[in-house]
């Protein structure tokens, strides 16, 4: 039983005119049959509130699979079953990582009335959170005493990688809304190249297509058919090293590359290419063979959510000779990492050539936004100078060693989190159109 603060303003106001009443006693009197007003108000609400509390329904309503860096949608149903008003108090057992330490909702509910309360959680880090109980503090319209209700409902939700935004994105791939969306639309050149079959030859044919083993076997002239390539191999490979724990948006970089690998992988597929995973840091991680069966999005999802930063340096070498040994035949190769400094691209760079020779290559690293809002921001006083002088030093190092990797011929995408979804769209779309996998 929880008293209320109604309860303590009416004895202090009890305790007020016993104290008042040592100078006019007269008042003692009022006193004793005020603070019994007060004890048989509180009894009475008592008696209220623990025969209702047990006719009352409560559950809470969420999705068992969390999308990363989204808001999630949580709903509370509540039912009075009890033939009186209820006013209630509901104070969710929410997962610690989300810190939320004052959650509480206050309604009122009248004799067989139902309420649901909607709040929204937005997870950050790939793993378990664990819902707890649900916890309602009953009171009764006079005011004086709840009673706790507790409804079991622990919970167990899982954060993956974020699948509203692989079908956000998808729509705006395959739909026209992608044309204000900074996703591009770019038309696709003809590439035969993938053989279909082999047939007859008819008048029209191309006579350098012409299958001469064939031919011998049947008798009669007969060429190879041949259709678009549709099917590519594309490999998402996720830097896991310390590089990739810098935060943005209260989520690490790693998180914000895998929830783009989910996205492209997804892009990908729905255009029948094959798509496979490959992550390292200072040792190789996980691989998922490039397929484009009915499971495989499924499993790179699971695959992507087991995912934690390794704080360590990454190591390339390891990476080129992972490459040679897992990918097989030339593929599309999208690497997420970060590089923060000239001398730190300089010693990735010997094993990303050696890359860029097997496969189309794409590098994709981060700008630093908070540097680039320091750099364009007023400069007051000399340590503003001083400051703004070195964050557009750190800028311009950023865009000189995309500038030195493109050199190289080894295609680049610089770009901040918040676009790192259209961005990467874009460059697949664009190296799709030209024929270059």
């Amino acid at each position: 039983m929880y008293l209320t603060n109604w309860f303590f303003l009416l004895l202090a106001i009890a305790s007020l005119i016993f104290i008042v009443s040592f100078l006019f006693d007269p008042l003692f009197f009022f006193a004793q049959l005020f603070l019994a007003f007060v004890v048989c108000y509180l009894l009475l609400d008592i008696l209220i509130v623990y025969s209702s509390s047990t006719k009352l329904e409560a559950k809470r309503e969420l999705k068992e699979q969390l999308n990363l860096g989204d808001d999630n949608h949580v709903k509370i149903y509540i039912q009075n079953h009890h033939n009186l008003p209820a006013i209630l108090k509901v104070i969710d057992e929410i997962p610690y990582q989300f810190q939320i330490r004052d959650f509480s909702r206050f309604l009122t509910l009248n004799p067989g009335e139902s309420r649901t309360l909607d709040y929204y959680v937005k997870p950050v880090k790939r793993g378990a959170y664990k819902f707890g109980s649900l916890n309602v503090f009953v009171g009764s319209f006079l005011r004086m005493a709840q009673r706790r209700v507790k409804f079991s409902q622990d919970f167990e939700a899982k954060a993956y990688p974020s699948v509203r935004l692989m079908r956000e994105f998808e729509l705006k791939v395959f739909t026209h809304s992608n044309l204000s969306q900074g996703v591009k639309k770019v038309r696709r050149l003809g590439n035969n190249q993938e053989f279909e079959q082999i047939k007859p030859y008819v008048q029209g044919d191309d006579f350098r297509k012409v299958n001469w083993k064939a031919t011998s076997r049947k008798g009669e002239l007969m060429v190879n058919q041949y259709q678009d390539e549709r099917s590519q191999s594309i490999y998402s490979i996720v830097d896991k090293s310390r590089a990739m724990k810098m935060p943005f948006n209260d989520m690490t970089l790693l998180d914000h590359s895998i929830n783009s690998t989910l996205v492209i992988s997804n892009i990908a597929l729905r255009k029948d290419d094959k798509v496979g995973l490959l992550t390292f840091s200072d040792k190789l991680g996980v691989h998922v063979k490039a397929e484009k069966l009915g499971g495989q999005l499924r499993k790179l999802m699971e695959n992507l959510y087991r995912q934690k930063t390794r704080y360590n340096e990454a190591n390339f070498e390891m990476l080129y000779y992972g490459v040679r040994q897992n990918i097989k035949g030339r593929s599309l190769v999208f690497l997420y990492t970060n590089f923060e400094t000239m001398y730190a691209m300089e010693r990735a760079l010997p094993m990303l050539r050696k890359i860029g020779k097997l496969h189309l290559l794409v590098v994709v690293f981060f700008e630093n936004t908070g540097l680039i809002e320091r750099a364009e921001s007023k400069a007051l006083t000399i340590e503003d100078i001083y400051t703004q002088t070195m964050a557009q030093k750190a800028v311009i190092e950023k865009q000189t060693i995309a500038a030195e990797l493109e050199k190289y011929g080894i295609n680049t995408i610089l770009t901040t989190p918040e676009k790192l979804n259209v961005d990467t769209i874009n460059k697949y779309l664009e190296l799709k159109s030209r024929g270059a996998i």
